[in-house]
């Protein structure tokens, strides 16, 4: 009789990586709207951009009424260069919890068990799993320890991940899962994942690239039987990632290397109706993918700059439109340069409550210059004041100014 093959159990609220074709964690790309649109056009489960664990820790968590959404913020850093009026919260993190809850994994930064078990708790209730990004190559994660730092520090990588199994993902009812990179060499990347598999985690991902491999170059795929061979004999999915274009090749590599499913990246950040299939249409045309963006954009109040610059990797850069979005400051002015008329009330009311009206802009830009001239003439005074001791002019004592002293009271 064949041996059913091994599987970690999935928590009641956690989901199964297996046969899934998923939105990768991308930092800009990975935001609210991005989420939302990548479900809508198919995604079958959404990763969210890497949060480091320290900018999670001391958030304020609220419902947001206007947009249904949870929101995690906190005090501006430069709040004080700010005028009050003026002042708005930070939003950290950002989820919708009937849309995406069920479908949305938490992508945490960290190197640390006890930081990581601090956020992830944060957010806990509101995701399917918690994922810990062993494979950011950049400086601003690997500098502190985290992202593919922690590929030469697996000790540490494998505490943090018993920790999160531990304490969140049994408390929650949820799945642990790990993204990492290839090693130097296919028997350090074999003994890793037999190690990461080990610690309790329902799922793994696989990024095809090397820590120093930049995303231009061509992902090396030669060692993913060998990985999703030691996934599926621990009984962890085992997903890949790296220049994967769309849902039906996505599909094909999955039965080419078996693995459990594919993460979709950069392909999704140039048309997020990637996730459809070639039997249902597959790509479309970029103005629907545009439209469909700001509507979903603008329903959760997403910061303009952000909607931005995935509007310009949503559109052809030769369009005149895409020159013209450049100088946009608001989602009004957006709407109106993409000719969606139907959308501009909302985009008006949007900018309005984000602040970035061209009333609120004029203003701001005002209340910055009135602060600007009040420090220029603070330092200016200062400046007097250091020439005058400089030069040896002095105010001298009290009572050398006609001024007279006040006897000390006795206390």
């Amino acid at each position: 009789m064949d041996r059913l093959p091994k599987r970690v159990p999935i928590p009641k609220n956690g989901v199964d990586y297996r046969s899934k074709i998923v939105l990768a964690p991308m930092v800009r790309s990975g935001e609210l709207p991005s989420r939302l649109l990548a479900l809508h056009y198919g995604a079958d489960l959404v990763w969210g951009p890497e949060t480091i664990d320290r900018s999670m820790i001391g958030t304020t968590k609220s419902f947001n009424p206007i947009t249904s959404t949870i929101d995690f913020t906190r005090n501006p850093s430069n709040a004080s260069r700010i005028p009050p009026p003026l002042q708005k919260e930070s939003v950290i993190y950002r989820l919708h919890p009937s849309r995406e809850s069920s479908k949305l994994i938490f992508q945490i930064g960290t190197a640390s068990p006890e930081s990581a078990v601090e956020a992830a708790k944060l957010v806990a209730e509101h995701v399917a799993g918690i994922d810990v990004n062993a494979g950011c190559p950049k400086p601003f994660s690997t500098s502190g320890g985290m992202g593919a730092a922690l590929l030469q520090n697996p000790e540490t990588l494998a505490s943090i991940l018993r920790a999160l199994v531990k304490e969140v993902g049994e408390v929650y009812q949820i799945g642990i899962s790990v993204k990492i990179r290839l090693l130097e060499t296919p028997e350090k990347t074999g003994a890793l994942v037999k190690t990461l598999c080990g610690t309790g985690i329902t799922g793994l991902t696989i990024h095809c690239r090397t820590t120093p491999m930049r995303p231009r170059e061509r992902a090396i795929r030669e060692q993913l039987r060998m990985i999703a061979h030691i996934c599926r004999e621990e009984g962890v999915a085992c997903l890949m990632n790296g220049d994967v274009k769309n849902r039906d090749e996505a599909e094909n590599l999955v039965q080419e290397f078996g693995v459990d499913g594919a993460m979709i990246a950069t392909a999704a950040e140039a048309n997020s109706s990637c996730f459809r299939s070639g039997a249902a249409g597959g790509l479309l045309p970029w103005r629907e993918v545009v439209y469909e963006y700001l509507k979903i954009a603008l329903d959760v109040d997403n910061k303009w700059g952000n909607s931005k610059f995935l509007l310009s990797q949503l559109m052809p850069g030769k369009a005149q439109v895409y020159k013209d979005l450049a100088s946009c400051k608001s989602y009004e002015k957006a709407c109106r340069a993409l000719e969606f008329e139907d959308l501009c009330d909302q985009a008006r009311e949007v900018d309005r409550r984000l602040g970035i009206s061209e009333e609120q802009q004029r203003e701001f830009r005002e209340a910055v210059n009135k602060a600007k001239a009040h420090n220029k003439s603070a330092k200016a005074a200062g400046g007097q004041m250091r020439v005058a001791r400089s030069s040896g002019v002095t105010k001298g004592l009290l009572s050398e100014r006609g001024i007279g002293v006040t006897p000390a009271m006795a206390i």
